[in-house]
């Protein structure tokens, strides 16, 4: 039963997926991610409803489009198979529980913000101010022990670290003067809310740490110069993601070692 009821998290996480691609392609453009059918960006014909099965029919139309042959974006099949793995692996790993719901929510919502900031270096509003509200709901509606929080109740803690993102960002744009957005900044309270006081902490030390290690790796490689800017925003969506996994473990972790 659970091999089975795993499976099917994965499905929907494919179909979610599906979604989030629709997400990434309209928000920054400000269209609607409701109001129209899919369709092609090059031809501009809808896609067929045999099409829009995820994963497979990119698979069947060999990464193009049946009716111009334009080439589908491999970030459609990739955004579609992350979700969809990181749904099983949540379910495999908490079941059916509220803990399960509120990881895979803000998966999702990590997964845009991913894939935004990647391709057009932009952290929406229209992203980020749901995802808040959405994080301090959470905060107030959902048991104590559900969340694996530390430190005060999690309305508190959210609350804290909302406030603890957003400036510890906002004093690190000051200083860098136009080295961070402003969405950056906007995001890091989301993180704070969903993550918590002090875990806001690892989740800023760790997107700080991937994001450097990922910068040094880009310069070596030559695939970007000193002045070319890297979006940190994936950076921050991994770190938020790592800490709402793992951070108490790496708190304590960290703490035992001093």
């Amino acid at each position: 039963m659970t091999a089975a009821l795993t499976v099917l998290a994965g499905i929907i996480g494919l179909a979610i997926g599906s979604f989030l691609n629709v997400c990434a392609d309209r928000l920054p453009h400000s269209e609607s991610v409701a109001a129209d059918r899919s369709h092609c960006d090059s031809c501009r014909r809808q896609i067929r409803t045999r099409d829009l099965i995820p994963v497979v029919s990119y698979v069947v139309l060999k990464g193009r489009c049946r009716d111009c042959g334009a080439r589908i974006p491999r970030r459609v099949v990739a955004v579609e198979l992350v979700t969809g793995l990181t749904f099983a692996a949540l379910y495999l790993a908490y079941g059916a529980t509220i803990t399960f719901g509120v990881l895979a929510i803000y998966a999702a919502i990590l997964i845009v913000v991913f894939v935004i900031d990647l391709e057009h270096s932009l952290i929406l509003n229209g992203v980020v101010m749901p995802a808040l509200l959405c994080a301090f709901l959470v905060a107030a509606l959902v048991p104590p022990q559900w969340l694996g929080t530390l430190g005060p109740h999690p309305i508190v803690s959210a609350g804290a670290g909302a406030a603890t993102g957003f400036v510890l960002l906002f004093l690190i744009a000051l200083v860098a003067r136009g080295g961070m957005g402003w969405g950056d900044v906007k995001f890091a309270a989301f993180m704070g809310a969903a993550t918590g006081f002090p875990l806001i902490f690892v989740a800023l030390f760790s997107s700080i740490m991937l994001g450097g290690i990922a910068a040094i790796i880009l310069l070596v490689s030559g695939r970007k110069g000193r002045k070319q800017a890297i979006p940190f925003g994936p950076f921050l969506a991994l770190g938020t993601m790592i800490t709402l996994l793992w951070g108490p473990r790496m708190l304590t972790w960290y703490l035992g070692m001093m």
